[in-house]
């Protein structure tokens, strides 16, 4: 199929940043037939080349920010007495006749590894040396290291990178990003820009392989944490963050800074992380050039979750074993659930916290309803829903952390996720936070793990389970040597139910509602709630995320504790499609809307 040049320049501006339209109003540049043309220089070059996606960015700062003027601006100037043949990217020089060379620019796309960072680091300063220019910077996308050239070396580089390159030729500055400055403040991120930050932070952890994926997705947590807490702190506008790399700073004085800041974080806050950091400071200092000019606070709250979400999801999936509940899914079970903000709200099995933030989602949708934008009480309304209302156990300690890290990016919401095993005694819980009792919440939304065994030899608690238990021919109890993880389930989050009102949606395989050897763990379950609907999942629903059961979901109520059964009517249905097919692909057929309208039509 061929392409017009103007829809091919629709293309480049749509999947650009707002640069490319402001820089063609301010006419500093067009867009001619798929190319840049800057006009200063009057030359010209592919559009669609990520490294020039970077570089035009850079530009349109050059001028815009760093008030450099656009004729003393020039592009591709070949490195005279180098072989193989070199051209800088960008020279900006001192004098309107292009003669006396200032800063040259090294230009890569957004997401290089740290080792292509340092060459083009390296080739930046080879190039201002043989310019004689006294500044040099690589710009990888939000990645950027200034450099004076005449104080680089290879084994202390730290001794010459600088916090930035200087504005309109004056001095080098101690810090760049500051609060409230127009041009200095932190950046808003784009979806993807995020992704790829997350990414290069992570892999610049994982070191090709020297950490395990998951102890860097939790050092990166950490990073991370400290990032969003230097955003929040009170400063006052022209005040400089802490979250950023000096002019001259060591990588020792970097971590020095950073790890303070944690330190404080940890003793205030200590479950979300009771670990000191545990990378080296040239590490730290990595992570710190990929992040330090970026807002996490200030970017869209649902930008920075699908962000977020998508990054976790291709990490755990390929790295760690865990899997998720696919996002639809999750959106069709809260709808279902119809959660108020004062609701108390559990997923016992929470994972990263995907049920949790999808809570938080629904009721931050409908302050937008009910409240003005200047309303006090619009923020009240959901941030104390998220501070009191939502709580989440997960027995993986890192994920716990994971998942507590997804909700402080969210705005909070973390104080009641707690790392513990859902099917350990409730008073421990509730030793360990108050929140956790019996009979105590209104809603529960979980997807439990599958498969795994309970063993009673080395979980003395499955005895204390109903389902731990089974009838002999003489109508006495009998303990089981082990149950699966599902099975108990069911039993604990009806402990956690309010009786009479409480409701859980729960994903479970269709094995539990099918096979007769189950039949008395359906027993149980119609005995102590009454089963308010199932919908049954394609095959497929989880197998993209890393299983494949054939699996419903439930949606019960738990029963009074005098309430006398009785026939109801239960509301079933099949989802064939649910918004993506086999592949994981997104699908234009979603069953899950049809039959959320169909369920709130039954029984009228």
């Amino acid at each position: 199929m061929s392409i017009s040049y103007q829809q091919l320049e629709e293309k480049i501006v749509s999947d650009s940043e707002e640069h490319l339209k402001l820089g063609q109003k301010k006419k500093y540049f067009i867009l001619d037939k798929g190319k840049i043309k800057y006009l200063a220089s009057g030359k010209k070059y592919n559009a669609s080349n990520p490294e020039e996606k970077v570089r035009s960015k850079y530009y349109y700062d050059l001028v815009e920010k760093y008030n450099y003027p656009a004729k003393r601006i020039d592009f591709e100037i070949e490195m005279p007495s180098r072989t193989p043949q070199y051209y800088a990217d960008i020279v900006i020089y001192k004098d309107d006749d292009k003669k006396i060379p200032y800063i040259v620019v090294e230009c890569k796309k957004d997401g290089i590894t740290d080792a292509e960072f340092e060459q083009a680091t390296k080739q930046a300063i080879a190039n201002a040396r043989v310019l004689k220019a006294p500044f040099a910077i690589c710009v990888a996308g939000n990645t950027r290291r200034a450099m004076e050239t005449e104080k680089w070396n290879d084994k202390t580089p730290e001794k010459a990178t600088i916090t930035d390159i200087p504005i309109s030729y004056g001095k080098i500055e101690e810090f760049r990003y500051k609060k409230g400055d127009s041009n200095w403040d932190l950046k808003v991120l784009e979806k993807q820009e995020l992704i790829r930050a997350l990414k290069k932070s992570h892999d610049t952890l994982w070191a090709g392989g020297k950490r395990n994926p998951t102890v860097a997705f939790d050092e990166l947590c950490k990073i991370i944490f400290v990032k969003i807490r230097d955003e929040k702190k009170g400063r006052k506008n022209g005040e400089y963050y802490d979250f950023q790399i000096k002019t001259h700073e060591t990588a020792e004085n970097v971590y020095k800074r950073i790890n303070a800041i944690y330190q404080e974080a940890k003793e205030k806050d200590p479950e979300i992380f009771k670990e000191n950091l545990k990378v080296e400071p040239e590490e730290l200092y990595t992570v710190v050039e990929h992040l330090q000019g970026l807002s996490l606070n200030k970017t869209d709250l649902d930008t920075k979750g699908v962000a977020f979400e998508q990054f976790m999801e291709d990490f755990f999936k390929g790295k760690s074993g865990q899997y998720f509940t696919p996002r639809e899914i999750v959106n069709f079970a809260i709808k279902m659930m119809d959660i108020k903000n004062d609701d108390l709200v559990l997923d016992p099995a929470c994972g990263s916290g995907g049920f949790l933030l999808h809570s938080l989602d629904k009721v931050r949708n409908d302050a937008k309803e009910y409240f003005e934008n200047d309303d006090p009480e619009k923020y009240r309304y959901w941030h104390d829903f998220a501070a009191n209302n939502l709580f989440g156990i997960e027995i993986n300690d890192s994920i716990a952390r994971v998942a507590k890290m997804n909700m402080i990016i969210h705005d909070d919401g973390h104080t009641n996720i707690i790392g513990f095993d859902a099917l350990e005694d409730i008073e421990k819980m509730n030793k360990k936070n108050r929140g956790f009792a019996q009979n105590k919440f209104d809603i529960i939304v979980t997807n439990p793990p599958f498969g795994a065994n309970v063993k009673a030899s080395e979980h003395p608690y499955l005895e204390k389970f109903e389902l731990g238990r089974k009838k002999n021919k003489d109508g006495k109890d009998k303990n089981m040597k082990n149950q699966k993880t599902e099975i108990l389930f069911i039993e604990r989050c009806i402990d956690f139910l309010k009786s009479s009102a409480g409701q859980m949606a729960i994903v479970l395989p269709d094995g539990i509602l099918t096979n007769s050897s189950l039949q008395y763990v359906r027993d149980f379950l119609m005995e102590q709630a009454q089963i308010l609907a199932v919908v049954s999942l394609p095959q497929f629903t989880f197998a993209h995320f890393g299983a494949g059961v054939k699996s419903s979901l439930v949606f019960v109520r738990k029963k009074g504790k005098d309430e006398k059964a009785g026939k109801y009517k239960i509301f079933m249905a099949i989802a064939e499609h649910i918004g993506y097919n086999a592949t994981g692909r997104k699908d234009s057929k979603n069953d899950l809307d049809k039959i959320y309208e169909e369920f709130k039509k039954f029984g009228k």
